[in-house]
């Protein structure tokens, strides 16, 4: 099964990236995950369903640590045929 992740973690800072930002962004670029897109406003991966699962078990205990208040995620199935 292949999963997609979409998530924002706050407070936001538009002048300069928060220690949990970047936490979160170093996680899913070091998760062996395909199609990583970060960016300002939202981040977004793709991945087999361990890997997808692993990272965001990862990315929420870090970018928590590193002073998230609030982490919004969406997982989404996108090939649900046992691949």
């Amino acid at each position: 099964m292949r999963l997609r992740v979409e998530f924002t973690t706050e407070p936001f800072d538009l002048d300069e990236a928060p220690a949990h930002a970047v936490v979160a962004r170093e996680v899913v670029e070091a998760a062996e995950l395909d199609a990583v897109d970060v960016g300002p406003f939202g981040n977004t991966a793709e991945g087999g369903a361990d890997d997808v699962l692993g990272a965001v078990d990862a990315l929420l205990r870090k970018a928590l640590a590193a002073g998230a208040t609030r982490v919004s995620l969406q997982v989404n199935v996108i090939d649900g045929d046992g691949s």
